[in-house]
């Protein structure tokens, strides 16, 4: 049986990976914070502390990278670079010690930068915010590995959009959150195209990269599709939920100088808001991408989009009741 080592595992991601792989392969998760589901498989190591990495990580047939600093309001922005490059960089140099030659990375379509038409995975990257700078960076660092022994080795690079789903706690989960409790205001026109990702359908296709055991190099955009414009979204989200959303719109600039109050309410306080300038402009702009190559592996999701909405809003609606 193949053993895979998970780092960054008792997340969103991670859990709902670890809960479909754990029966078909040996598991064990790596990750600065204890797994909720997963306690007797995860032991506790930050990728920034080389040494404990070292102690922890064994000799295996597959690393799956998913660590990393990824929300909006991130401080000190170092943090960025410090977990997703140096990070990156501590793995593989353990890694190499202990001669494990394969490893799945989970990167971003943040690479890309914001308003570009459905860029694919020859697209050149144009990352608008240190997120996505240190994502490249990462990236960078792992190619520059592989090519170091390209015959032996093999790297997986997935770049997912937004990725959604129960028990998740980012940006799209937020939305269909307030959506549902009618605490949502529409900014922008809304004609925007949104791709985004269901959770199940990614953390599936990393099983079928590791149960396939690709070799050499690869590079995956992740996207369910087809996409949603803003408008389409919220009416598939009335749909399940049966109510009409408010018509009320608010123009982009005052929603973007909204936002940019909000900034400087979290930077005087310290505490973090739902709201944030990052946020709507993210809101309400083109994040379409194409992920074409997977569709050429073979790999079939399980959920449609639209599926995974559903299922997702039934999740707080019952979560709220």
């Amino acid at each position: 049986m193949k053993k895979i080592q998970v780092i960054g595992g008792s997340g969103f991601i991670g859990s709902n990976l670890i809960n479909r792989i754990k029966n078909k392969f040996t598991v064990c998760n790596i990750d600065k914070a204890n797994s909720s589901e997963f306690a007797s498989i995860t032991t506790v190591a930050d990728v920034r502390d080389k040494e404990k990495m070292n102690e922890t990580l064994q000799p295996s047939d597959w690393i799956v990278l998913l660590a990393a600093e990824h929300r909006d309001d991130v401080t000190p922005v170092s943090l960025y670079y410090d977990v997703n490059v140096e990070g990156a960089k501590n793995v593989l140099a353990i890694m190499n010690d202990k001669k494990i030659n394969k490893i799945l990375f989970t990167s971003t379509v943040a690479v890309y930068g914001l308003n570009k038409k459905n860029p694919d995975e020859s697209f050149k990257e144009d990352p608008f915010n240190d997120y996505g700078k240190s994502k490249w960076q990462a990236e960078e660092v792992l190619r520059n590995w592989y090519n170091e022994d390209a015959a032996n080795r093999t790297l997986i690079i997935l770049r997912p959009t937004v990725v959604f789903g129960p028990k998740n706690r980012g940006n799209v989960y937020n939305l269909l959150k307030q959506i549902s409790s009618g605490k949502f205001l529409r900014i922008g026109k809304g004609n925007n195209k949104k791709s985004m990702a269901y959770v199940d359908n990614i953390t599936s296709f990393i099983e079928y990269c590791l149960t396939k055991d690709l070799t050499g190099y690869h590079l995956f955009n992740y996207a369910d599709k087809p996409d949603l414009t803003t408008n389409e979204l919220l009416q598939t989200v009335e749909k399940f939920i049966g109510k009409k959303l408010p018509r009320v719109r608010i123009p982009y600039v005052l929603g973007y100088t909204g936002g940019l109050a909000f900034d400087v309410f979290s930077k005087i306080t310290g505490k973090k808001t739902s709201i944030s300038s990052v946020r709507v402009k993210k809101f309400c702009a083109t994040t379409e991408f194409s992920s074409s190559k997977i569709n050429a592996t073979g790999f079939k999701p399980a959920y449609d989009l639209k599926d995974g909405i559903k299922i997702t809003i039934e999740a707080i609606q019952k979560e709220n009741n």
